[in-house]
């Protein structure tokens, strides 16, 4: 009896969930498998016929045993003996290239029902809206992308051969065994009980411990990612207790050793018993069929043909006992992924949607009113760990705003935090749309125009411009993959900040770090600059871009925004005098209301809530005009 299969056994249970048996999968997910499958109907036709034709080869040689022993070694044979002994030598070969050729075929549709799910998955995200990111997890989302899309494409590989292998392994097996001998036969059946019974129970126990170890692991993971961040890191030196980290830590890394011990226990446990019940049928069929054959009522190749065969029983019959979990596994894990795909972006183009004109540089708000999503119509409760989305209704965040910012003109949203400035400025680039009125661009609303027209169009630099853990050369051409390196140099030079690059030892290939923390915050400020410079846009958004700089690092950055904003229509969320005084029209903003508008002298002169915000914020903060 050989020792592999037992331990194969041990192996699928270690993976599987057997919480997933008792779902119930959507309507229609087979059907969309199916289409998916589509572009590999042939391929996986000729993988299964790969595996059927493995399968029969698992009956082929033990009868070939048993002709060598009977027709061969006891008649004195010898010529018989060696053409059977090639032809079990060329069936072993043939074994080993429908091993490779099943190998190949399963890589092949494998990997290519990972590529179509992950970038079908990736595509649609990216189409999610602004929203739909502020509830999710991100490791959660990314668990979709690898785990589940995965465990999806196993349902066309291990799954589904392993389901074709088993089960005519199975029948073939049992139908040699019941010709050899029905009595042996029923000897090894009456083992089963024996060898199942043993196998789900621990196989159950093996299941939750490994839940439990992956809850742990993720647990320890998710302490790991928090605190090896930047901004994580920096929390941690300036207020963390590094004793009380490393407790922690060590608490959450012994229970996954202590588990990991445990299950590794558990798991030789079960494979003993696998191992010794199949001894043990082994035995009794020698010691049954070894009288019998004393008695010549069975030949010594019967004999050992069943040993052999019996050996080739209990492996497919440990994968068929669980192949329910097995398979609503690989379906799970596919409605899952479907799951994130049906979950329609709230912020489309329409169906007639045209491109923005590319002269289009005034930006009206026609009696805007607005209130957040709902959960439920931007995410999934999967992806916020929840049971249930959250159903409340945001409260009216926007109430009847109007306001026109003529081409060329800079408009200074101002009043205090929470006021409604920053929503303001998320719908002039459609990241959310309105609940009532309409926000329009050169005249054309907004929800008329392609989304990517419309985002060319718009730049933005905010008070916490992100970088990517990349280049400064690859942050830069993000806003224009074409753009050449004069091109890159000549926005550097305007954002104030190209004689820093130049001083750097890898100029434009220097990597910025995470989030560009190897920058300072006025020097990633002024890359965000040169980076909206080079994709030039008709129309600049800053929200506080120079908020939480130093007087001089502000100073370089004002610099680069009066580059950035000459010429252009601007919307200026601004903290700073000298911000405000620049602007051709200031608005007042306040629990979503407008409250006031005109130039700097008008507003201070009528002594309202400019007049306090002044007295109260920008005096104090007043910068040296530049």
């Amino acid at each position: 009896m050989g020792g592999g299969m037992p331990m194969g056994g041990a192996a699928s249970w270690r993976r599987m969930d057997s919480s997933v048996k008792d779902q119930k999968l959507a309507k229609g997910t087979l059907r969309r498998i199916a289409a998916f499958a589509k572009p590999y109907k042939l391929q996986i036709t000729l993988f299964l016929l790969l595996v059927i034709v493995a399968a029969f080869l698992v009956i082929a040689s033990p009868l070939l045993f048993k002709k060598i022993v009977d027709d061969g070694i006891i008649k004195g044979n010898g010529g018989l003996v060696t053409a059977l002994a090639l032809v079990v030598a060329g069936l072993a070969v043939v074994e080993a290239v429908l091993g490779l050729m099943q190998r190949w075929f399963s890589a092949r549709i494998g990997e290519g029902l990972i590529f179509d799910l992950r970038t079908k998955v990736f595509a649609h995200v990216q189409q999610m809206p602004v929203a739909f990111f502020t509830r999710t997890q991100t490791g959660a989302l990314v668990s979709r992308l690898n785990n589940d899309v995965i465990g999806a494409q196993q349902a066309f590989t291990s799954t589904l051969s392993g389901v074709v292998s088993n089960v005519i392994s199975l029948i073939l097996v049992v139908g040699a065994m019941l010709v050899l001998s029905w009595q042996l036969t029923l000897v090894a059946i009456l083992m089963l009980p024996v060898f199942l019974i043993p196998a789900r129970i621990l196989g159950r126990r093996l299941a939750a411990m490994t839940r439990e170890q992956m809850n742990l692991n993720a647990g320890m993971s998710t302490s790991m990612t928090e605190r090896f961040s930047v901004g994580g890191a920096l929390l941690v030196t300036l207020f963390g207790q590094p004793a009380i980290e490393n407790r922690e830590f060590g608490e959450r890394a012994g229970q996954v050793r202590d588990l990991g011990i445990r299950i590794a226990m558990l798991g030789r446990v079960f494979f003993t018993a696998l191992t010794l019940v199949a001894a043990l049928a082994t035995a009794l069929v020698y010691g049954v069929g070894g009288n019998l054959a004393v008695r010549q009522t069975l030949t010594v190749g019967t004999l050992l043909a069943l040993v052999a065969l019996l050996g080739r029983l209990y492996g497919p019959l440990t994968a068929l006992s669980n192949v329910r979990v097995d398979v609503m596994t690989a379906l799970v894990s596919f409605e899952r992924v479907f799951e994130v795909l049906d979950l329609e972006p709230m912020i489309k183009n329409a169906p007639d949607a045209q491109d923005l004109p590319r002269d289009a540089a005034s930006v009206e708000f026609d009696h805007v009113t607005f209130a957040y999503p709902t959960a439920e119509q931007v995410s999934l409760a999967s992806l916020e760990s929840v049971a249930v989305l959250d159903k409340r209704v945001s409260a009216q965040v926007l109430e009847d705003v109007n306001f026109v910012v003529q081409p060329g003109q800079m408009v200074a949203l101002v009043g205090p935090s929470g006021a409604g400035k920053t929503t303001i400025t998320n719908l002039v680039a459609r990241l959310y749309d309105v609940s009532g009125g309409a926000v329009r661009i050169g005249g054309t609303d907004v929800r008329d125009v392609t989304l990517q027209s419309l985002h060319d169009r718009i730049g933005y630099v905010t008070q916490d411009a992100h970088m990517f853990h990349d280049t400064i050369r690859a942050n830069l051409i993000y806003a224009k993959p074409d753009a050449t390196d004069d091109e890159m140099i000549e926005a550097l030079r305007s954002a104030q900040v190209w004689e820093l690059v130049d001083s750097l030892p890898d100029g434009l290939d220097t990597v910025v770090g995470d989030r560009g923390h190897r920058l300072s915050g006025g020097e990633r400020q002024r890359l965000a600059i040169a980076r909206l410079l080079l994709k030039a846009p008709q129309i600049v958004v800053l929200d506080e871009a120079t908020a939480h700089l130093d007087s001089e690092s502000e100073v370089h950055v004002q610099q680069a925004l009066d580059t950035a904003l000459e010429g252009r229509t601007s919307l200026v969320i601004a903290h700073r005098l000298s911000t405000v005084r620049n602007a051709d029209l200031i608005l007042v903003v306040d629990h979503g209301n407008i409250v006031e508008r005109g130039t700097h002298e008008q507003l201070l002169a009528r002594n309202g809530e400019y007049a306090d915000l002044y007295h109260t914020q920008f005096a104090e903060t007043a910068l040296p005009l530049i």
